[in-house]
């Protein structure tokens, strides 16, 4: 009875686990294309240099190796970033700019009417 107890709090933690690697890797990714978007425009700038200079030495895949070493970059990037917030605890729940993940909307101000003060303690 404890064995299947603990094997069972074992799968939830595991799949706790990947959960969080999962929405780690698709916030970090969506953040790198659209809060990076200079830093993705400086790559390809680099990238774009690199595969021609290393066109006059490998003229068949200079391109290919270039295009495929920054996007194994990117992607080894976002998935050790994601690694080590999964491993260190940091569930997406509990960070406040990512409201926007789960569904939930920050209200920044509450409205008030011009006329409010003037009617609201009004009795009738």
């Amino acid at each position: 009875m404890v064995s299947a107890q603990s094997s069972n709090l074992g799968k939830t933690y595991s799949l706790m686990m990947i959960k969080s690697f999962l929405i780690w890797t698709f916030t970090l990714a969506v953040c790198l294309l659209v809060v990076g978007f200079p830093l993705v425009f400086v790559m390809a700038t680099v990238g774009c240099l690199l595969s021609i200079v290393l066109q006059s030495v490998m003229p068949a895949s200079a391109v290919l190796l270039v295009s495929g070493g920054l996007i194994m970059f990117n992607v080894l990037a976002v998935m050790i970033a994601a690694g080590v917030l999964t491993f260190r605890g940091v569930h997406p729940n509990e960070v406040k700019w990512l409201s926007w993940l789960n569904g939930e909307t920050e209200q920044m101000q509450t409205s008030v009417y011009a006329a409010c003060p003037l009617t609201c303690d009004i009795e009738v």
